[in-house]
């Protein structure tokens, strides 16, 4: 509870002091924390992939359900787009793996979707269509935002997602 308490207190303040210090920084490639003591710290964005809140640091007390990014984690059982099946795992570090040709690979939640971008340059999407979910293959060579080479059935298998 304690770290859930400091976790949402350090998103609010994030969120409240960096479109201010974006404003009174000249250099726009830096992102500045300006911290309750008045210390502050600089960090170049080049050197920076993602910004995340571990924890239960969005939900109110009392809130179960998970994050948005949250009910992406876990085991997820594909379609191949042949009739087979095999299992994609999303891990919370942004590592994933998947058992068609034992490949590893990276994935992020953007706009409410799970994109995935494999080490053979390939890349999936999963994402909710109504009620289930769905799993959207991109050959190598072409992005998300094109027409996905198929799409077929996305089954999480983590009872509860982590």
């Amino acid at each position: 509870m304690r770290k859930s308490v400091f976790f949402a207190a350090l998103a609010a303040m994030f969120l409240s002091v960096v479109p201010s210090s974006f404003a009174k920084t000249p250099d726009q490639g830096v992102l500045v924390i300006v911290f309750k003591d008045g210390h502050s710290q600089t960090f170049n964005l080049a050197d920076i992939q993602r910004i995340e809140f571990p924890g239960e640091a969005g939900l109110a007390a009392g809130d179960t359900h998970l994050p948005p990014r949250g009910q992406f984690l876990g085991r997820w059982r594909v379609g191949d787009g042949n009739g087979n099946d095999f299992i994609i795992t999303l891990k919370d570090d942004g590592n994933a793996e998947r058992s068609l040709n034992d490949m590893h690979g990276t994935w992020v939640y953007v706009d409410g979707e799970a994109h995935v971008t494999w080490d053979d340059g390939s890349q999936d999407t999963i994402r909710k269509a109504g009620s289930k979910f769905e799993k959207c293959w991109h050959k190598a060579g072409t992005s998300f935002s094109d027409t996905p080479d198929n799409v077929t059935n996305a089954e999480n298998l983590t009872p509860k997602p982590i």
